[in-house]
């Protein structure tokens, strides 16, 4: 008998897969013909809803609600209030503490108290601003300070322990301690929060949601309508953008959108105002993080002491994991012999802080970075000598959670390359050459590591559905659990599609994310979507394949040896047939030709009670080197150069990954530079639109820009073509500029580390300055 060919030991050249092929909804993103939630023909009698909250309260207990005017405004058809859900008043992910509508209380500046139901979007936003609002208040904690004073968290404190660190510490020759304050960051998705839900029979929904978690979405549309799971669909095509903010925070907006249809009958949309979704959705965690490290005189860490302070909002949202990842990066790429990793997850009374790209991860690295960056400074060494100095090494090499770093030959490998691509130390040379000659202008430089896990911390989100059907005229059509925000996942996945199948991209028809086609899913989020989901939906063209060649078997009496799929084409022996014409023989011979592919991420076993296991399937490393210059009569800034060398393993497509670099790179550095958030004392968010808050633009990406994939051999786990994930590590490639800018600020009192807290921006770089020139004289 002929043994059955191994499909993945084929030698034949890839076609599809690791070819830089353009997004598949390029074409339409440039010309403005790609359909988003607002974009959908509106039913015939679509309501539109406005939310309605207290613009003059922060905190505060509800005394009384007048909604007479709100409900008497021409076109207002209902007015919902907490009394309109039939089912659970809770949009939260987990832990049950997030209110559609306020009942009792206001918790925080922003909170949705009311919606307005009307014929258009503007009846329904200016009816909205007529209602009395009684609020008694209540003195808000507002910063981590408060909430350690209050001693109010959201979740219970965490830490992981290695060794003595007390005892680390103790023995250590120097110890360097200090304080940062890390701010957040607005996610200001081009598209912003928007749901549109359309009644169906029996009391079922569809819900259209701009979101990263249809089935969380689905979920949540359930409970607060009071229904089962099943009469929920909740669909979406492509986002425009979501970087976390569409995780967990598309379900209040989707509910509401459904509590509405639930009462009137009709299709209703909700699409926030850009200042309103600002101002009532969450941001990247901010933190203060209280630092102590050891080391010997060659600048080698002994031992590190580390709290993390996150200001969590009013609710727990996702912050367990957010959290709990700022922990896991906290090492950033160093070896700390004993260390003490605690976090507190505080509770304060503002908007529910959330996912966002990194998922806690770029905080714990920069503060990681900061230790290093005191190192140096104070032993008068350079930073990147202290840096290769700590790397995981082949002797040094298990996390503090106790993970192995397996690849740390990659790091030291792509470190040192970038080191010489860099011309680092030539430039070292000629900044320290400038500073010397110049007071006004400074020039820093610095280049800094990315080890990033790849994952999601909890262990039963690391699974994937597909679903894939080859019809008999040859063409495929594919869905899977993944979402669409612009990284790509849709155009990666359906190349491996197409390279399973042997046959042209245009045979490959890629359908909107739909709770029902596909069910259970997990978040596109942690980096994990092209992981997750291109893995099974390869395993779902591979089962109709085999199918289908078992059949050919048969019918030609010949081994599966023979028999290859490419260019539409199936190979028989000497024969070719087009895909089509053998499509239409297995319908033909009752051969089924569609197949639900399920992937489940092996090797993860972390347990997080026992602070033990393996957290993540792999590593994604990556490294940056960036020049700068600031002014020190102004504190105003200019990255000069950047050069990257990312690992993304064999890329799936080395188009998409690059754009993905760039993009995460520039937005990382957006919030270490630019973007700043601002509550007054009162607690009210005063940057809440473009005109205060700062992304960068176009003119902010350096002009010497060089980005390079790291020439891998491939991940050594066995991903999807050995591909490694790309969407949250560039994130840390920015941590690069934070540290040249440190390195600006150190060159005006040499040995002594500057206060620079982040964002560096104009005003905190000028008070560093100040800072370390008061210093200067009184050294």
């Amino acid at each position: 008998m002929t043994e059955p060919l191994d499909r993945d030991k084929v030698t034949a050249p890839l076609k599809h897969v690791r070819k830089a092929l353009p997004h598949d909804s390029a074409e339409k993103h440039v010309s403005g013909a790609a359909t988003y939630i607002d974009d959908i023909v509106e039913p015939i009698g679509t309501l539109h809803i406005a939310p309605g909250w207290a613009r003059h309260a922060v905190r505060g207990r509800l005394s009384s609600i007048d909604l007479t005017d709100v409900r008497a405004t021409p076109g207002v058809v209902t007015v919902l209030t907490a009394t309109d859900i039939r089912g659970i008043n809770d949009c939260s992910s987990a832990f049950g503490d997030d209110p559609v509508l306020a009942e009792e209380e206001i918790l925080f500046f922003g909170q949705v108290v009311f919606a307005v139901v009307a014929e258009t979007r503007d009846i329904a936003r200016k009816a909205a601003l007529k209602a009395k609002l009684d609020i008694a208040p209540i003195t808000p904690i507002l910063t981590p300070d408060d909430a350690v004073a209050a001693d109010t968290t959201v979740l219970p404190d965490y830490q992981f322990r290695r060794g003595s660190p007390e005892t680390g510490l103790q023995a250590s020759e120097t110890v360097l301690s200090g304080s940062m304050f890390i701010g957040g960051q607005e996610h200001f998705y081009l598209e912003g929060q928007v749901a549109m839900a359309l009644p169906q029979e029996d009391g079922g929904m569809l819900v259209y949601s701009s979101t990263q978690h249809p089935t969380e979405v689905q979920h949540t549309v359930a409970k607060v309508l009071g229904v089962s799971d099943a009469l929920i669909t909740a669909e979406v095509r492509r986002m425009g953008g979501g970087f976390g903010g569409k995780e967990s925070q598309a379900n209040q907006w989707a509910a509401l959108a459904a509590i509405a249809s639930q009462k009137t009958g009709r299709c209703c949309k909700l699409r926030l105002d850009r200042d309103d979704d600002m101002i009532m959705t969450g941001k990247r965690h901010d933190f203060k993080v209280n630092w102590k490290v050891g080391h010997d005189v060659s600048g080698r860490i002994r031992a590190v002491d580390m709290e993390f302070l996150a200001r969590c909002g009013y609710s727990a949202d996702l912050s367990l994991g957010v959290n709990d990842r700022t922990m896991f990066h906290a090492d950033s790429s160093y070896f700390y012999p004993d260390a003490s990793i605690r976090s507190r997850r505080l509770r304060t009374d503002t908007c529910s802080n959330t996912a966002f790209r990194g998922f806690g991860g770029p905080q714990g690295m920069l503060a990681a970075e900061r230790m290093i960056d005191a190192i140096a400074i104070r032993l008068g060494k350079d930073p990147l000598d202290i840096r290769k100095l700590n790397f995981y090494d082949g002797e040094r090499n298990m996390t503090p959670y106790g993970m192995p770093v397996e690849e740390y030959e990659v790091m030291h490998d792509l470190i040192s390359k970038l080191e010489r691509e860099s011309d680092y130390w030539t430039r070292r040379e000629e900044i320290t050459a400038f500073n010397d000659a110049n007071a006004v202008l400074k020039k820093g430089l610095a280049l800094t590591p990315v080890k990033f896990g790849i994952s999601f911390t909890l262990k039963h989100l690391n699974q994937a559905g597909a679903l894939v059907h080859l019809y008999t005229d040859g063409s495929v059509h594919l869905n899977h659990g993944g979402t669409e925000m612009g990284q790509g996942l849709y155009q990666k996945v359906a190349q491996v599609v197409a390279e399973e199948f042997g046959v042209t991209m245009d045979k490959v028809i890629i359908t909107a994310t739909n709770t029902s086609k596909v069910p259970n899913t997990g978040p596109t989020a942690a980096s994990s979507g092209t992981d997750l989901n291109a893995m099974a939906a390869k395993r779902a063209a591979q089962e109709i394949k085999s199918r289908i060649v078992t059949f050919l078997c048969e019918q030609h009496q010949c081994g599966a040896d023979v028999i290859h799929f490419g260019d539409n084409k199936v190979l028989i022996g000497e024969k070719n047939y087009p895909l089509s014409e053998i499509a239409k023989q297995a319908y033909a011979g009752r051969i089924q030709m569609s197949h639900a592919g399920y992937f489940a991420t092996p090797g993860i076993t972390w347990d997080r009670e026992t602070v033990s296991g393996r957290p993540f399937y792999y590593f994604a490393f990556g490294g940056a080197c960036s020049e700068v210059t600031i002014d020190t009569m102004t504190g105003e800034m200019l990255v000069d150069r950047v050069d990257i060398l990312h690992d993304v393993g064999h890329s799936l497509n080395p188009a998409i990954d690059l754009g993905q670099i760039e993009g995460g790179f520039v937005q990382g550095m957006g919030w270490l530079t630019t973007e700043e958030l601002v509550w007054d004392d009162e607690g009210r968010l005063r940057t809440h639109a473009p005109s205060t808050y700062k992304i960068p633009t176009a003119s902010d990406i350096p002009a010497d820009f060089t980005v390079r994939l790291y020439e891998s051999k491939g991940n050594p786990q066995d991903t999807i073509y050995r591909s490694k994930a790309v969407g949250e590590p560039p994130v840390m490639l920015a941590n690069s500029v934070f540290c040249a800018i440190t390195d600006a600020v150190a060159s005006i009192a040499p040995g002594e580390v500057p206060n620079l807290d982040a964002p560096a921006t104009p005003e905190a770089i000028m008070k560093a300055v100040q800072d370390m020139r008061r210093r200067k004289v009184h050294a």
